[in-house]
């Protein structure tokens, strides 16, 4: 693979588990630690337990919604501001390209950390174009995924900006439930469902369930985030996630 790979973690995973697993992510040459930000997870919390148990892997947050937590409100110290990705993004807010306007403002201010901008729609990538050191891209195919990458950088013109894809995952059957669970819940939120019918493919047509699906997405964007999507989200599953993704890679556990 040449595209940097990272894992992703629902932010409400226990402290215990990001500390166990961290370690094992850096040692396989992983990219980056991602932790989502939802309600009963806070993702700068956990990145501080991963940020302690780590010294070079990347930290990231994907993403934190505004419209619940303020930048003012955040403790960017959390992890070091030269491993730190502060993913942002509006949430449920009705003004939510002022919101995130504002909050790439506040971060630039407030951090050394890259500000990163979740962006589904076409007005808050040219937002993260113009203003953000990277866009975070979400449930899209490798050709839509390259897409979006391209015109990111066209909006970009010479200033430096990173196309990043979370990817759903598993690496076992025993996962295909929760994936589909989770594919389905997507595709029945409207502002996914009317890129979906842009794009004319569903929710679960942008997943990954094999080395060779992975593959697809290599050089379509400049990070690829695998979600982990397991039966239970224990240790024991997540640490086989992490061995058998890093066996997609030819790393060895």
């Amino acid at each position: 693979m040449r595209t940097p790979v990272s894992i992703g973690l629902i932010g409400t995973t226990d402290a215990s588990i990001v500390a166990a697993l961290a370690p094992r992510i850096e040692r396989l040459g992983f990219h980056a630690l991602w932790l989502n930000d939802v309600p009963g997870g806070d993702s700068l919390a956990g990145l501080r337990v991963a940020a302690a148990e780590t010294s070079t892997l990347r930290l990231a947050t994907g993403v934190i919604p505004l419209d619940r937590r303020p930048v003012e409100s955040l403790d960017l110290a959390a992890a070091p501001a030269k491993r730190l990705s502060v993913g942002i993004g509006s949430g449920r807010a009705r003004r939510s390209l002022a919101l995130v306007g504002d909050g790439i403002t506040a971060l630039r201010a407030a951090t050394e950390a890259e500000v990163i901008v979740g962006a589904l729609g076409p007005r808050m990538r040219r937002l993260a174009a113009e203003r953000a050191d990277g866009a975070l891209f979400n449930w899209l195919t490798p050709e839509a995924a390259a897409s979006a990458v391209h015109e990111l950088r066209d909006v970009a013109g010479d200033r430096p900006v990173r196309g990043i894809l979370y990817v759903r995952t598993i690496v076992e059957t025993a996962a295909r439930p929760a994936l589909e669970h989770e594919a389905a819940r997507y595709d029945a939120v409207p502002a996914y469902a009317a890129n979906f019918a842009r794009l004319g493919t569903r929710a679960i047509d942008a997943t990954v369930s094999s080395a060779d699906e992975l593959a697809a997405y290599d050089g379509a964007v400049d990070e690829i985030v695998l979600r982990a999507i397991t039966p239970d989200g224990s240790l024991a599953e997540l640490e086989r996630f992490v061995d058998d993704t890093a066996g997609w890679l030819g790393r060895s556990a």
